[in-house]
């Protein structure tokens, strides 16, 4: 068996609302999947039946072959998780914390040493969890979720309070937790963290999942435009608008440093372009497409306003 998790037909409604409709996906062993969608898309309403916290009106769940709705507790037994706010015994230390984790999922004494220093508690390890701050009760939660070296990893928001350090730290854990062949499914709103992690990415929106996309798959990102910087941007553009009948032709605004056209033309090809321009003697410096970014093209997707 390939497959980490397996959805088929998944849908959820509350009373009148439709959270999740129709939804079906498949996450390989050792891949990074990255779950997108906006606020409200429901995203964590499929979390939340992926892990049985919530049962679906409709379709059925599989974590490595094993029925979620039928085989709860068989079906779990390889998942650590993290879903919404993080959460710990607030009048217990993180040491104590970890240490009742580790006797729930049956690790050994030496589980929580080892998810201490994966996450950097060892400063924190007798502190109580009420006293942490919001970015170590994050780390606390992701320790909580690492014992007992799990197969799979569901995590929601898992960089949630972080700074800039924390975030990259918790990337390195991840990639080198999924490198040693533990699955990742992942949620979050940093879509640049996802862009970098993720093998693969499912965009759901009003909860039908719109697109599903593979890392640098072709033509799975749209060409915004072509930039060229060429040594006399006035004499290029004029090539370009009489040779080629490129219209959409934009310079960098007065004062910039480099001497950048930006072409917005669908039609503009990047050959043609430097066939002309070298044809007319124009320099050119440097000429690339320019793709959206994940970001761009999520917003795109979406409907939302960028």
């Amino acid at each position: 068996m390939t497959s980490a998790i397996r959805v088929r037909g998944l849908s959820k409604s509350f009373g009148e609302v439709k959270a999740v409709r129709d939804l079906s996906l498949e996450v390989r062993k050792g891949e990074i999947y990255g779950f997108l969608g906006r606020n409200g898309a429901g995203k964590t309403t499929t979390i939340r039946m992926l892990l049985g916290l919530i049962a679906p009106s409709y379709g059925e769940v599989e974590l490595f072959g094993r029925s979620v709705r039928r085989d709860r507790e068989g079906a779990l037994a390889k998942v650590g998780f993290l879903v919404e706010a993080a959460t710990a015994y607030p009048n217990l230390t993180v040491r104590e914390n970890l240490e009742i984790q580790r006797a729930l999922v049956g690790s050994s004494r030496a589980a929580v040493d080892e998810v201490i220093e994966r996450l950097a508690l060892g400063p924190y390890a007798q502190r109580r969890s009420s006293r942490l701050s919001l970015g170590n009760r994050q780390r606390l939660a992701l320790a909580r979720a690492l014992v007992g070296s799990p197969e799979l990893l569901v995590l929601d928001e898992p960089a949630n309070g972080l700074d800039p350090a924390g975030i990259v730290e918790i990337r390195e854990l991840m990639r080198s937790l999924a490198s040693s062949g533990t699955t990742i499914f992942m949620s979050s709103h940093i879509l640049a963290e996802v862009d970098q992690l993720a093998d693969r990415i499912g965009i759901i929106h009003d909860g039908t999942l719109i697109e599903e996309h593979e890392r640098g798959e072709a033509g799975s990102r749209k060409r915004l435009r072509v930039e060229v910087e060429a040594d006399f941007p006035e004499r290029a553009e004029a090539v370009l608008r009489e040779r080629l009948g490129l219209r959409k032709i934009e310079r960098a605004p007065e004062g910039a440093i480099e001497h950048v056209l930006r072409i917005s033309d669908s039609a503009a090809s990047v050959p043609e372009i430097a066939r002309a321009l070298v044809g007319a003697g124009v320099g050119i410096e440097r000429l690339v497409p320019v793709e959206e970014n994940l970001e761009e093209r999520f917003m795109r997707l979406t409907g939302g306003q960028r």
